[in-house]
Formats: structure tokens, sequence, C-alpha cells
């Protein structure tokens, strides 16, 4: 689950982690008094989106507008506010279409000495946590890791202990930080790694991460994802999602118990088991086709879910082609084939539909489709199943 920026700052502030002093601000005026409360000379008025780039990204009625700008007046905060509020800002996560900004973060500048990033991640290959650090603040990491990969540190760090002071020290030497920095960087990089354990997090990301000119560190930005399957331990956290940040198909497949990502593509995809379904679009794709979607309904779905999923394949427009790929372990083939005829019958489907079977029971639940006298492909084998719904969705 991803939260916005100001919610990922208040959680760092309350767990000891500097970050900047801001208020949230709907409208122009909002953001007017919050310039106001922060009494400064300048100050930045950031676009409140679930998408990174936003310094870098347009406002698509007004393209000479940045999605994080700085202002120094209230008449300034006024007016950029006034030109990002209620519209699109277009990223390169965000795609063309953009994302309709809600809010505001109207915050205080700083004295920047030296941007840096830090993040925290699991590790899978290591099999825990991990911290991230770069001297290449403000920048994106994939271009870093891509172009200068030296100037990536990585330090694994203790899951019930969190980062040590002397690991701290040994990165803060090879980052270059002054020796002033030092104290200020043990509490900060401590406290960060600790309410990345505590929360549950996923990924926990400040880019940039500034050195203030009286050596300070401070979050100038957050990032903030948790993970789906500790939610329940984290009620508060699940109160900070923002549905209207989410994809309306990827709701409403959760809410059915399906794992659903919506992809660019023309062929939807309906398979049992993650592994699987990443195969299915490997090979849609080695075919010369493009997935829209990723979607595991698991070993158990029974015909409500497989008919809601056959509802939210057919209600992207852009679906000309869809793909069914099953492999009946625990569940039979035979009880697949007659919720594939339910499903089918109760959405009255209208393209092109591949189904491949395999497993228990398959020659049975062929059987069952072949009889049913509905307009479906019945494969033979998964190869032959993407390049028949390649060629459904190019007709």
């Amino acid at each position: 689950m991803k939260i916005h920026e100001f919610q990922a700052k208040q959680i760092l502030r309350e767990a000891g982690v500097a970050v900047p002093r801001g208020f949230v601000a709907d409208t122009p005026q909002a953001a007017v008094d919050a310039f106001v409360k922060l009494a400064g000379p300048v100050a930045v008025v950031k676009a409140q989106i679930h998408a990174g780039g936003r310094g870098k990204g347009t406002i698509q009625e007004v393209p000479t507008q940045r999605g994080v700008q700085l202002v120094r007046s209230r008449e300034e905060a006024e007016t950029v506010a006034a030109n990002i509020l209620g519209h699109k800002l277009v990223t390169i996560q965000t795609g063309p279409e953009g994302k309709t900004v809600h809010r505001v973060l109207v915050e205080e500048g700083c004295s920047i000495a030296r941007e840096l990033y830090l993040a925290a991640v699991i590790d899978r290959g290591r099999g825990g946590p991990v911290l991230i650090v770069s001297s290449e603040g403000g920048m994106d990491i994939e271009h870093v890791a891509a172009t200068m990969p030296e100037r990536i540190l990585t330090e694994p760090f203790d899951v019930d202990t969190g980062v040590q002071p002397y690991q701290v020290r040994k990165l803060a030497a090879r980052l270059g930080l002054p020796q002033a920095a030092l104290r200020n960087a043990e509490q900060f990089v401590q406290a960060f790694s600790k309410l990345f354990l505590a929360r549950d997090c996923s990924m926990l990301e400040i880019n940039p991460l500034v050195l203030t000119s009286d050596n300070r560190l401070l979050a100038l930005d957050a990032k903030m994802i948790f993970d789906d399957n500790a939610l329940f331990r984290h009620p508060d956290l699940t109160a900070l999602r923002d549905l209207a940040e989410e994809e309306p198909s990827e709701i409403r497949a959760g809410e059915a118990g399906l794992s659903f990502v919506q992809l660019d593509g023309n062929i939807g995809c309906l398979v049992n088991g993650a592994g699987l379904a990443m195969s299915t679009m490997d090979l849609i794709k080695l075919h010369g086709g493009q997935p829209a979607n990723f979607l595991d309904v698991g070993g158990g779905a029974n015909v409500q879910q497989v008919t809601e999923a056959f509802r939210i394949l057919v209600a992207d427009p852009k679906v000309k082609a869809v793909l069914v790929n099953i492999f009946g372990g625990i569940m039979r083939c035979t009880t697949i084939a007659s919720a594939l005829l339910e499903a089918h019958r109760s959405v009255n489907f209208k393209i092109p539909l591949v189904v491949r079977l395999e497993g228990t029971e398959v020659e049975e639940g062929r059987r069952i489709l072949a009889e049913s006298k509905l307009d479906i492909i019945s494969a033979p084998g998964l190869t032959e199943a993407a390049q028949m719904v390649v060629a459904a969705a190019r007709k």
C-alpha cells in the first residue's frame, strides 16, 4: 500500500526522523494560509499524488507549470496552488494521462549543502532488510545504478536491532559527511531503520536526503510503501489509503479476493498462480502480443470469483481477446471448466476467449468446454494458447 508524501512525513516525524515543517492545502487560499504560517522567505509547493518525478512533471492544462515549485510570496503561493490543484500532473510514472492533484504540501525552505539518497528495502537474496545510500541525491536511483553504480552503497541490517552506530559511521565516511554531522546522522538513520521495521514497510525512500548548512540531515522528500500482508497489524495505516489514487479495477479485484495489476496491452489474462501468470505474460510478449493485466485467481477460485474476473477484464475497452490459462492441481479442471461456462454465460462474452487447461481431470474439462457450444477456443498447450490469443487480438 502506498501513501502520500505528507502522510509519510507525518509518520517519519512521529518516529523522530527530521522533516521540514509543512501544511497540507486543498485550496489556493489554504496554500496562502500555509505560507503565512511558515513565516519564511521561501517555501515549496508540492503536488501530492502517488507517483514519482513530480519535480520534473508538468501540469497537463498548464504545461509551463511543474508539480514542485518554489514560492517567495503569498501571491505566488496562491497562483502556483491554483495552477496545480484540480489539474492533472503528468510525470514519467503516471503516463501521458496523468493524475489529478487534490492536495498540495506547502513546506518551508531550507539551506541545502548536499543532496544524498537513502532507502531501506527488503533484499530477497539476502533474506533481510538492507540500507541503500548514495551521494547522488535528487536523481533517479535507476539512472545512478546504470551510469554510476560505484556510487550506490548497500548495508544489510538486523531485523531486531536496526542499523547500528558503527554501520552509520562506515557509510558516512564513504559518503564524505563532515565529522560535525555524524551524531545527527546516527540518530537519523537509526530512527529511520527502526521505523522501517516497526511499520512493516516494503520500501522507505528519502530522495533527496539533504545535509543542511548547519550539518543536520533532513528528509526533503519521502516515499513509503507498506507490505499489504502485514496491514492487519496496523489499522491506523489502513486508514491512510487513498482510493482515488488507485486503479478502480485493482480495487474491485481486491474486494473479490483476486490479485490484479492493470497493464497497457490488449490481451486479458486469467491465470491461477502468480508464477504461471508471469510465465503466461512472458509468452504473450514472446509471440508479439501485449498483456492487458496480471490476474491471479488463486488455487481455490470459485464461480463468483471467476465471473468477477471476467467482468473486470471485459470492462477494459482496450482488451480485444482473453487467455485463460489454468493448471488444475488442487482444483480439478472439471470444476474450472464449469466455472468458466457459468461465468461466460453470465458476462455475455463478445471477444475471443482462448482456454488452456492442464492437470487433474483435464480431458473431462476439455470435453465440457467442447460440448458447451460456446465460442471458446481450446488450446492444447501453453505455446499454442499464446499464439492463438495473439492472433485473435489482431483481428
